[in-house]
């Protein structure tokens, strides 16, 4: 499997054995982890299991000997230090109040955590955001939209922050209950004191301004441009003063009210990959100006995800649907290599990750598909842990991390 020398250098920081981030390393699902587990169950390869109070779609993350988890705990979201070796709790520390705009899918402790192995930071889905050292002393809380106003989503806020160089990136990106304008902020990381904040209009309608993606990054001659989806449109942004520097439309090619954006983007050799719902899914080159529709279009995909975000090695793109259909895409000419392929009946809300030649697809269910890495569809194996899964798995040191609704499992080699 190759990986490119961009990510491999960015993820330098991190070493193989962490997931810094809901996507990982490499910020594109993919890892250069080696030694992971095919086969598991509730009781077979589990090193360790840990019980938790609630149920979430946080991804884990894993730094060194650490893995952060959030799950609300009575009517309090609670972020959890965990000890890898062993799957006992160091420390955890409120965050924010459970109680808010909550379904079957989403609940406040939905935003995933994010570290850069020093400090942890982490959203609620109340606009709670908070910093913490890794022994979990708080350095700073931020109530955003106490300070801006309230999150207008039709089905609550659920964005991950982005960490780069020191700044968490936080969209807020709404309309379809309130008529206050979507925006981007950046916070120091160190203080927790805003860096910059800009408006990010659009012209979407009813729902369809509404988002709930995480920011990228991508690479445009040599400089860093902060990618950001959702309101019908991808924008490249100056990291530095949030000033756009780019946008595409044709996300909602039909203006349709309910638009909405799931899954997030992802970004390899100056490529940014842009989902949206389903149709279409477009790849554009970075580093253009202005208005880049028609200009930096590189091609478009009429089966792409809804919520689950597509995953790459760097070579191929892997594509999971809602409804259990996987495709493989080469990542930069778009040509459809297989698919869509069915998976295991199912609902399939986390996203796909991709680490030791295999890809890990995960249902709602709990059934894990591990396919063959490639462009062949090959099915290595299907693994039930039995229990509703919504959150994307983590992968780490030979390990892999799975959260359900009761429990986050430590599967393959005890540490």
């Amino acid at each position: 499997m190759k990986t490119s020398i961009f990510f491999l250098c960015m993820a330098a920081s991190a070493s193989a054995a962490d997931w810094p981030q809901w996507r990982g390393p490499q910020w594109t699902g993919a890892s250069p982890d080696q030694g992971l587990p095919s086969k598991w169950s509730a009781t077979e390869n589990v090193a360790w299991s840990l019980d938790l109070p609630g149920h979430s779609a946080a991804t884990p993350i894993v730094w060194g000997d650490v893995v952060y988890v959030t799950a609300p705990e009575a009517d309090t979201v609670q972020l959890f230090s965990v000890d890898r070796r062993d799957g006992k709790v160091r420390w955890k520390k409120p965050l924010g109040p459970a109680a808010g705009h909550a379904h079957r899918k989403h609940n406040m402790a939905t935003p995933s955590p994010v570290t850069d192995g020093r400090n942890v930071y982490t959203m609620t889905g109340t606009g709670v955001l908070k910093g913490f050292t890794a022994d979990g002393r708080e350095l700073w809380t931020r109530d955003i939209p106490g300070e801006y106003g309230a999150f207008g989503l039709q089905w609550g806020y659920a964005s991950s922050p982005l960490l780069l160089d020191g700044t968490l990136y936080v969209p807020v990106l709404h309309g379809m209950k309130t008529d206050d304008p979507s925006y981007v902020v950046a916070v120091d990381a160190a203080t927790g004191k805003t860096r910059w904040k800009v408006d990010r209009p659009t012209a979407a309608i009813m729902e369809s301004p509404d988002a709930y993606t995480t920011p990228t990054f991508v690479k445009a001659s040599g400089k860093t441009e902060i990618v950001v989806t959702g309101g019908d449109v991808v924008t490249g942004h100056d990291p530095a003063t949030g000033k756009e520097l780019w946008r595409s439309t044709g996300l909602n090619p039909g203006n349709e009210p309910n638009y909405r954006i799931v899954a997030s983007p992802i970004a390899v050799d100056g490529l940014v990959i842009a989902p949206t719902r389903i149709k279409p899914m477009l790849a554009l080159k970075s580093g253009g100006r202005g208005d880049v529709t028609t200009s930096h279009r590189v091609w478009s995909y009429d089966a792409g995800p809804d919520v689950p975000t597509p995953a790459t090695d760097g070579t191929h793109l892997y594509v999971v649907g809602d409804k259990g259909l996987a495709s493989c895409l080469d990542v930069r000419t778009g040509k459809v290599l297989y698919g869509p392929e069915r998976l295991a009946v199912g609902t399939y809300s986390a996203s796909p990750v991709v680490a030791d030649g295999k890809v890990y697809v995960v249902s709602e269910d709990g059934l894990t598909t591990v396919l063959k890495a490639g462009p062949k569809f090959e099915v290595l194996g299907e693994n039930a842990l039995g229990e509703t899964t919504l959150a994307t798995p983590a992968v780490a040191g030979g390990q892999i991390f799975i959260r359900t609704s009761k429990k986050l499992y430590c599967l393959g080699r005890k540490s």
